[in-house]
């Protein structure tokens, strides 16, 4: 049981558990595609982003690079660049592989790319290595307050 996992369950969301072998990988999205055999697009990594006016969550497919510029004109912000790996594991309190955009120690602005819209189901981290949550575009709309933007 994750922070992610508890925080669905408390908030009544319909949501489902996908879980697979992993082990340390460069790629974490491209693995937990090929083991749970969905299309790489579909699967959705969690990427930390910071700038002056504080962090930023991208949702975007694994099979994509997000838009750094993109990404802070739909938050609202000047500029953004990637976090540091031991940064985002202190500031989520996730491990990376497994940072889920759910229950994160602290609410942070998140962005989904515009490309969740044409699934009725996409996979995101449920809080640790190994483990997808299958969640509508819906439910990252109202659960963590996110804002739908092209982003790649």
């Amino acid at each position: 049981m994750t922070p992610a996992i508890l925080f669905l369950e408390k908030s009544n969301a319909v949501f489902t558990l996908h879980q697979y072998a992993c082990t340390a990988h460069d790629d974490f999205g491209a693995h937990a595609a090929t083991q749970l055999q969905v299309p790489l697009e579909q699967v959705f990594k969690t990427l930390l982003t910071e700038g002056e006016q504080g962090a930023v969550v991208a949702l975007v497919p694994a099979s994509a690079k997000v838009n750094l510029k993109r990404l802070a004109k739909a938050a609202g912000v000047k500029k953004l660049e990637m976090m540091q790996p031991a940064k985002a594991e202190r500031l989520t309190g996730y491990k990376v592989g497994g940072i889920s955009p759910f229950a994160q120690k602290k609410r942070l602005t998140t962005v989904v790319d515009a490309s969740a819209q044409l699934h009725t189901e996409v996979l995101v981290s449920g809080g640790k290595r190994g483990l997808s949550l299958g969640v509508s575009v819906a439910l990252l709309q109202s659960s963590l307050n996110a804002i739908i933007a092209e982003l790649t």
